[in-house]
C-alpha cells in the first residue's frame, strides 16, 4: 500500500496536472483535498488538452479508480456540473466512481460578488475572483453551506438567508444587487438533484479504501507559498496547500501517509500580487512566459517569471516533508546561453538560505545567483536521464545538492509521453 501525496513546491501553476495524471495509473483512489476552481490542472494527452479545475486529475485513467472531492475543499456546483459535462462529451462518464463530500463547502453567487468587489479596491490581491477566499470566510464563520445542505431544502435556506444578511449589506452599500433568496434557493437545490448522487461520506470512504490496501494518491491544487498559515501572507490563497493539507482535510492520519512528492518547474512564475524576488521584467521573463506558454489555465492572465528560486523552493520542501521532487518545463530552458538558479537572499546586508517568513524582509530581499552554463538542444525526445545535454544534467544535479532532495521526474514537455520517471513513490 502506498498512500502518496502531491503538491505543488512554488506559487502554483508547477505542472500538477500532468504529475497527477502520470501517477494516477498507479493509485486506486485519487482525491482531490484543497482549493476550489481558482485551480487549473492542464493534461495533454493523445495530442488533446484537457483542464481540469475541480475533478481529479486522473480523471483520464478510465474505469477501476475512484476520484474523490475532499471535505476540505470549497466548491462551485456550477463549474463541478459543466466539468462533469464536458468530460461526458469526450466519452469520460462519471458515475458512482466520482465522491463528493457531503462536508465540502459550497460556493454561492454572493461569494463570487464580494471577490469582484474586493479586487476592484484597496488591499487587492490578485484573487481569481471565483469566490473561494468568501466562500472560506462563511465556512470559518460557521455559516458556509455544505454539500450536505443541498439536499435539505429548509437548512438550505436558512443559511442562505444568513449569509445574504451578512454580506448583502456589503454589496448593496457598493452598488452590487445580490440574488434573492428565493433565486439561489431554487438554482442551489438543482444543483442538489443534479449532484446528490455522488454526495458521501468522503472521509469514511477514504478510511475504507485504506483499510482495504488500496493505493491512495492526494492532489493538491495552488502551491506551498500559498499557504494560508506559511505563504507570502496576505499574497496566498485561502487553504492549507502544504502536504498536511491533505491529513486535515480528508480525515486521514500522518501516519497513513508514505511519501510526499513536490513539483517544481524549472523557473520560477507566479501569478496575481504579492513579492516575487526572481522575476525578470524584461527579455528573460518575455522569453520564458512564451515559450513555456505562462497564461493561467483558470483566467487567462500572464504569468510573472524569473529564475528558479531554489531558496524559496528549500521552504517549500520543510514545509511538506518533501522527500522527493517532480522537475517540469525543463524543455523551457533550452536555447538559453547561460541559467540561473537563486540560492539565497542578501537582507540589510546579510544573506539568508530561505524564504523570510516576514513579507517585510521579502519585501527588501535582493537575489543571490549562481550561473550555470545552458544548453541549446532539444529535449522533448529524450526519455532517459543520461540522454539529457551535460549542462542540463549539471542543472539537475545543482538543484538537488541545494535542496538535499532528490528527483523523482524530470518532465521535457506538456505531453504524458514527454517524462523521464526516475522514481516511483507507488512501487
Amino acid at each position: 500500500m502506498a498512500n502518496v501525496v502531491i503538491v505543488g513546491a512554488q506559487w502554483g501553476d508547477e505542472g500538477k496536472g500532468k504529475v497527477v495524471d502520470l501517477y494516477s495509473e498507479f493509485a486506486d483512489v485519487i482525491v482531490r483535498f484543497g482549493g476550489g476552481a481558482n485551480a487549473g490542472h492542464t493534461l495533454v494527452v493523445d495530442g488533446q488538452k484537457l483542464v481540469t479545475h475541480l475533478v481529479p486529475s486522473g480523471v483520464l485513467h478510465g474505469r477501476g479508480r475512484r476520484f474523490v472531492l475532499a471535505d476540505g475543499m470549497v466548491i462551485d456546483p456550477q463549474v463541478l456540473r459543466e466539468e462533469i459535462a464536458a468530460l461526458a462529451e469526450r466519452g469520460v462518464v462519471l458515475g458512482d466512481d466520482l465522491v463528493i463530500a457531503a462536508g465540502a463547502h459550497v460556493i454561492l453567487p454572493l461569494h463570487k460578488q464580494v471577490d469582484e468587489v474586493r479586487e476592484k479596491g484597496r488591499g487587492a490581491i490578485g484573487t481569481t475572483k471565483r469566490g473561494i477566499g468568501p466562500a472560506y470566510e462563511a465556512k470559518m464563520a460557521r455559516r458556509g453551506v455544505r454539500f450536505a445542505d443541498l439536499l435539505d431544502e429548509p437548512r438550505l435556506r436558512e443559511l442562505i438567508e444568513l449569509n445574504l444578511d451578512e454580506v448583502g449589506p456589503y454589496l448593496v452599500a457598493r452598488g452590487v444587487t445580490p440574488p434573492t433568496v428565493d433565486a439561489m434557493v431554487a438554482a442551489y437545490l438543482e444543483h442538489g438533484r443534479a449532484l446528490g448522487r455522488h454526495v458521501r461520506d468522503a472521509s469514511r470512504l477514504v478510511h475504507d479504501e485504506l483499510r482495504r490496501g488500496h493505493h491512495l494518491l492526494f492532489e493538491g491544487a495552488q502551491g506551498a507559498l500559498l499557504d494560508v498559515d506559511h505563504g507570502t501572507y496576505p499574497f496566498v490563497t485561502s487553504s492549507t496547500t502544504t502536504a498536511a493539507g491533505a491529513c486535515a482535510s480528508c480525515g486521514v492520519g500522518p501516519t497513513e501517509i508514505t511519501a510526499v512528492i513536490g513539483i517544481t518547474k524549472a523557473y520560477t512564475t507566479r501569478v496575481g500580487g504579492g513579492p516575487f524576488p526572481t522575476e525578470e521584467t524584461g527579455e528573460i521573463g518575455n522569453q520564458l512566459r512564451e515559450t513555456g506558454g505562462e497564461f493561467g489555465a483558470t483566467t487567462g492572465r500572464p504569468r510573472r517569471c524569473g529564475w528558479l528560486d531554489v531558496a524559496a523552493l528549500r521552504r517549500a520542501v520543510r514545509l511538506s516533508g518533501i522527500a522527493g521532487l517532480a522537475l517540469t518545463k525543463l524543455d523551457v530552458l533550452s536555447g538559453m546561453s547561460s541559467v540561473k538558479l537563486c540560492v539565497g537572499y542578501e537582507i540589510d546586508g546579510a544573506v539568508r538560505d530561505e524564504l523570510p517568513a516576514e513579507l517585510r524582509d521579502l519585501e527588501r530581499a535582493r537575489p543571490v545567483y549562481e550561473e550555470l552554463p545552458g544548453w541549446q538542444e532539444s529535449l522533448r525526445e529524450l526519455r532517459d536521464l543520461d540522454a539529457l545535454p551535460e549542462n542540463a544534467r549539471r542543472y539537475i544535479r545543482r538543484i538537488e545538492q541545494l535542496t538535499e532532495v532528490p528527483f523523482a521526474l524530470v518532465s521535457v514537455g506538456p505531453a504524458r509521453a514527454e517524462t523521464i520517471m526516475l522514481k516511483n513513490p507507488f512501487r
